[in-house]
């Protein structure tokens, strides 16, 4: 999820299961509690984020394979959190006369959140590690959903400015009806997902849905057969003869031999191929509009279209220690403009 929303999510929790302003000693009114209670908590909720400082000029895969990765892992929490902790108590902590220990149970319920959170987006959370490699990703969110976060943000400032934690209490239950709500979602675009696949006499692969950019409502529907890739669009609806679709477009199965034939088996652009492969899970095609480009067909502005957000780019007549090109093609902000007002076109039909 994005910063924000971790940040605030972090807080909520940390407010809801903390003592402030009544057994903690600390000197200031409840209000300020619950404040110092969240700002602890919202800093460590972002904390696993950090992540994104591991990289290198010279490798741009380094970066995907480092993010979401052990610093989000389910075993790293208290690690995480007592590294929090000596950070943020001598910036913060003793300024507010707490000990060490109050310090880190408010990192601690808040670096929980973080990679709960991410595994319920589409991306892909590394939860196991080291004990397993898997992304687990739950597909019930968006990466950004304002209608998940701007209610969490309120009803945080209510607890802080009315001296009442219950307001950080209904923001908790609130993440659990979005989220079950997202699930529901999720279950209900699966099953158009399966009946459009069948109604083309596909027998998919794999079928995937994922959750549209900040909503739930309009969902992409990812299918792979044994030669191509189909996306469409859905939007389920409370009834089953009021569901909506979109026919999307298919695109051929990444070929590495066939499509790229010239490609030196050992050399490092074909390395970087399986290390996208691993980060794509496997979603991979060459662009329809640029041959030297692969590209993980998971993500689109519009989710009945083949136009990827990222993909890594080769090159022909280079050394075999050359490594590929990590790029990212969101459009110049008129396409950005259009794709946004086209997918609120759908979400409001």
């Amino acid at each position: 999820m994005d910063p924000i929303s971790q940040g605030v999510l972090g807080a909520v929790v940390a407010q809801s299961f903390s003592k402030a302003g009544r057994k903690v000693k600390v000197q200031a009114p409840m209000a300020e509690s619950l404040g110092k209670v969240g700002i602890i908590g919202a800093l460590a909720a972002m904390a696993p984020d950090l992540d994104v400082l591991i990289s290198s000029t010279t490798d741009p895969l380094l970066a995907l394979e480092f993010h979401r990765h052990f610093t989000h892992s389910l075993f790293f929490i208290p690690i995480g959190a007592l590294i929090c902790s000596l950070v943020l108590h001598p910036l913060l902590g003793r300024r507010w006369r707490l000990p060490f220990k109050q310090t880190f149970i408010w990192c601690l319920l808040g670096y929980a959140t973080h990679a709960l959170l991410d595994g319920c987006t589409s991306y892909g959370t590394q939860l196991l590690w080291p004990l397993s490699d898997q992304r687990f990703a739950w597909d019930t969110v968006s990466v950004i959903d304002p209608l998940f976060t701007v209610p969490l943000l309120v009803l945080t400032a209510l607890a802080i400015v009315q001296q009442r934690r219950r307001w950080s209490r209904l923001a908790f239950a609130w993440v659990f009806v979005y989220l079950g709500l997202g699930f529901v979602q999720n279950e209900r675009a699966l099953d158009m997902g399966r009946a459009l696949a069948e109604s083309r006499g596909h027998n998919p692969v794999r079928l995937e849905v994922k959750p549209s950019f900040g909503n739930l409502l309009v969902w992409k529907l990812v299918y792979e057969t044994d030669d191509y890739f189909y996306v469409d669009a859905l939007k389920p609806a409370l009834r089953k003869n009021e569901n909506k679709q979109w026919p999307g477009e298919r695109v051929a199965k990444l070929d590495v031999a066939r499509d790229l034939p010239w490609l030196v088996v050992g050399s490092q652009q074909a390395t970087d191929i399986e290390r996208f492969r691993w980060f794509s899970d496997d979603y991979l095609a060459l662009d329809p509009h640029n041959p030297m480009r692969v590209i993980d067909i998971r993500y689109s502005m519009l989710p009945h279209q083949i136009a990827p957000l990222w993909g890594i780019e080769l090159a022909k007549n280079v050394s075999a220690q050359s490594y590929v090109r990590y790029v990212t093609s969101r459009g110049d902000t008129t396409d950005s403009r259009l794709a946004l007002s086209q997918l609120l076109a759908m979400i409001f039909e």
